[in-house]
């Protein structure tokens, strides 16, 4: 099977059909990531197709999730995962790709001219920096993929969600332990909406989905 019928199958699995010129996309940016993963440390993946499994496949496994014409923030992205490749699918979404590392901003940047998308760009910053230009509050999606404990990634997570917007975390094999280890932590102040867990196509790879909603305080909580 080659590489693109790999991941036309394994997208199709979450339901999700690409288009040629999708494709087209995706695999410009395995070459960029390949070309910039030379020079900075983006992804300990070399093997093309496992580039695929392990980043590709996996960032699209959660947009059935995400609706498309929303704002979408993508805390921790690194090489751009999940963000790009959710942007990929979603054409219409508005996404912000946020990261730590100046450099990982760089390919990011890099990626999206290169792809030529519209309505995305990568910031360099940390979430909890109140000075790192990205707006509270603002969100209908802020999504993370496996990054710091769950209780704290909710906890900088949730300041940038919109009022009826959610927090989607991706999480390992380990993501439902996490989460019951985690969920005395948060307290009440979450609503979990939905999750799953499933293995990557042709993988043993286990990856958990979560999907929670801040819960809006009433007027008598407030007062």
């Amino acid at each position: 099977m080659s590489l693109r019928d790999f991941l036309i199958d394994s997208s199709r699995e979450f339901g999700v059909e690409i288009s040629d010129a999708q494709l087209d996309l995706f695999f410009l940016y395995l070459e960029n990531l390949k070309k910039w993963n030379d020079r900075i440390n983006l992804t300990a993946i070399r093997n093309d197709r496992e580039i695929v499994l392990n980043h590709f496949v996996d960032s699209i496994s959660v947009t059935p999730f995400i609706e498309d014409r929303k704002k979408l923030l993508d805390i921790g992205s690194g090489g751009g995962f999940p963000g790009i490749p959710i942007k990929i699918i979603r054409s219409g979404l508005n996404v912000t790709l946020l990261d730590s590392v100046n450099k990982k901003v760089s390919f990011m940047n890099d990626t999206i001219r290169k792809l030529s998308l519209q309505d995305i760009n990568a910031v360099w910053g940390r979430a909890e920096d109140l000075s790192n230009q990205v707006h509270r509050g603002s969100f209908d999606y802020v999504v993370t993929r496996a990054v710091g404990s769950v209780v704290d990634t909710i906890t900088l997570s949730s300041q940038y969600v919109s009022e009826n917007g959610v927090i989607v975390l991706m999480r390992g094999k380990k993501g439902i332990q996490e989460w019951n280890e985690a969920k005395d932590k948060i307290g009440a102040g979450f609503e979990l909406l939905d999750f799953k867990e499933f293995a990557l196509p042709e993988s043993d790879l286990i990856r958990t989905i979560f999907i929670l909603r801040p819960k809006q305080l009433s007027q008598d909580q407030i007062s």
